[in-house]
């Protein structure tokens, strides 16, 4: 039997959170274990509840979910984090992105969408709502370093080293982290950018001035 997709509910609004808990409750494949009212919280649940997604609001006290995003991706980068927000401009997506954010879902969405992209983000590691693409599009083409913009600095670093021809195993002994947490890197950066061979991404490192040839 396949497990259910472990989710952490993030949002300063306790009848938002109980009203997203609610609708999940009702997908066989998706289990709830844990809330959270700002970016703090956050942290400590994910290191206590080892969930596969995070549901993340990005304007709450405390700590806000930019930088709760971006803690929770250095720290646990095989959790994914999927935004969950009212905010649909490229000033909100871009920097989340890079932060490391897998997803960004606006709350006008249909409740159908927003568990598909639970699915999707668990499964494939990456989703945009429809509804903010043009977004992504203009920040992109905002930028003659997209990809850097999309891109963390660790995730800069990996796809180096990938392009220097490193194995995941010597990747992992030079950033001193973990072979599992190496290939989650990978996975991610994959799907940020749209790449689906090693091939493409030593193509792309080349062309960005990652490494030289």
């Amino acid at each position: 039997m396949t497990k259910p997709i472990r989710v952490l509910v993030v949002d300063d609004h306790a009848i938002m959170r109980e009203g997203i808990c609610l609708l999940l409750a009702r997908c066989k494949d998706i289990e709830v274990v844990g809330e959270a009212a700002d970016g703090r919280q956050a942290i400590d649940a994910v290191a206590r509840c080892d969930p596969d997604v995070v549901l993340m609001d990005i304007a709450m006290p405390e700590m806000d979910g930019l930088a709760a995003t971006r803690e929770i991706h250095a720290r646990f980068p095989s959790t994914r984090v999927l935004v969950l927000t009212q905010h649909e401009s490229k000033e909100y997506v871009m920097p989340l992105l890079r932060a490391g954010a897998s997803g960004y879902v606006v709350k006008s969405t249909r409740s159908g969408e927003l568990i598909s992209a639970i699915r999707t983000v668990h499964a494939e590691g990456a989703y945009l709502s429809p509804h903010i693409t043009p977004a992504v599009v203009n920040g992109i083409a905002a930028s003659s370093n997209a990809e850097e913009d999309i891109l963390t600095e660790r995730e800069i670093e990996v796809v180096r080293l990938v392009a220097e021809g490193l194995n995941s195993r010597e990747i992992g002994e030079r950033l001193n982290i973990s072979v599992k947490t190496v290939d989650t890197h990978r996975a991610n950066i994959l799907a940020k950018l749209d790449m689906h061979s090693t091939a493409e991404l030593i193509k792309y490192a080349i062309r960005k001035g990652i490494v030289s040839t």
